[in-house]
């Protein structure tokens, strides 16, 4: 299929997709290298659902992620900075540093999390929704999530709220697979997630989710309805990642052929071939897009090594004890 895109659409989506790539792949390194601590979750492999979905939604939308919200963060407009810095915990970052890789936050671009618990974020959408409805503004609440959500009780009753208030919410459920570790299969009964999503009076689809225009086009589609009023609507993003479920993962739960195999897909290269296919693309355009690209998170680097630890001092603002209290 031809991409539906002008030039310009397409080197956008492809430019998201390479800048998240970029971006966490240099997080890796630095994890090895100790400069990021904690738990650290990346989307190589899943680049299209952040570039597809996020460029589908309207900049006044609420954004919900999980913990592997980097990419997501930055397609809403997070700086590659700001992401950084809070990466390494310095007070630049957008949580100022005190929330890690796990908890990418800003309000101004209406992204509200990362999350650490998983399905944590469900309910957050339906609350979000919610006091949108009853207030009467017309926005799309956006949730995202992992196939491990759905084997918790957060999403059905997120999922049974949402369709018996009508409430404007989109659930986006990316599909890797393996959940944290444990294959769909062995973790649920039902793998048809679309059936339990519609056991809910709830219009679900599926879509290619290693296919970036398949993403975009597909929730252009469910945004639509959603902001028309007419409830919330169900999506299963097919995907996989290519590296494992955190850097504390051995991985040894994937048979190395089948990652391979994946990787085939891997929804950069496969959208590059078809924009240069089309002519919408040279490799020297590949390539220029690319190092302008690494010399972004070159500076993020820099910006975030170079960023303050927050003082020992300012450690009690925004905490409910004695000194933080007027």
């Amino acid at each position: 299929m031809s991409v539906p895109y002008d030039k310009s659409m397409s080197l956008s989506l492809l430019t998201d997709m390479l800048r998240i790539r970029r971006m966490e792949e240099k997080a890796a390194e630095l994890y090895g290298a100790e400069k990021i601590r904690g738990f650290l979750h990346l989307s190589i492999g899943e680049e299209a659902i952040a570039a597809g979905a996020l460029r589908a939604l309207s900049p006044e939308d609420n954004i919900v992620a999980t913990y592997r919200e980097h990419g997501h963060a930055l397609v809403r407009g997070v700086s590659m900075n700001a992401i950084m810095a809070e990466m390494f915990g310095k007070q630049d970052g957008c949580s100022r540093g005190r929330g890690g890789s796990m908890h990418i936050f800003d309000r101004s671009k209406h992204f509200f999390g990362g999350n650490a618990i998983v399905g944590g974020g469900l309910p957050l959408a339906v609350g979000l929704a919610l006091a949108d409805k009853m207030q009467n503004i017309s926005r799309v609440n956006a949730c995202f999530f992992g196939e491990g959500a759905v084997a918790e009780g957060a999403f059905h009753e997120s999922m049974n709220l949402a369709a018996l208030w009508q409430l404007p919410v989109l659930f986006l459920c990316e599909n890797n697979l393996y959940a944290m570790g444990t294959a769909l299969a062995r973790s649920e009964s039902q793998t048809d997630l679309c059936i339990k999503a519609a056991s809910y009076n709830m219009p679900a689809t599926r879509t290619d989710g290693m296919d970036v225009v398949a993403v975009h086009e597909t929730t252009r589609l469910a945004a639509q309805q959603v902001r028309s009023g007419k409830g919330p609507f169900f999506v299963e993003f097919q995907t996989y990642r290519f590296r494992p479920h955190s850097m504390f993962d051995p991985d040894l739960y994937r048979d190395k052929a089948e990652i391979e195999a994946w990787k085939k897909r891997g929804p950069i290269h496969t959208f590059s071939a078809r924009l240069k296919a089309e002519n919408k693309l040279t490799e020297t355009e590949f390539l220029a897009i690319d190092a302008k690209v690494n010399q972004e998170v070159q500076a993020a680097v820099a910006f975030a090594a170079a960023s303050e630890w927050e003082p020992v001092e300012a450690l009690t603002r925004d905490v409910y004890s004695p000194e933080a209290r007027p």
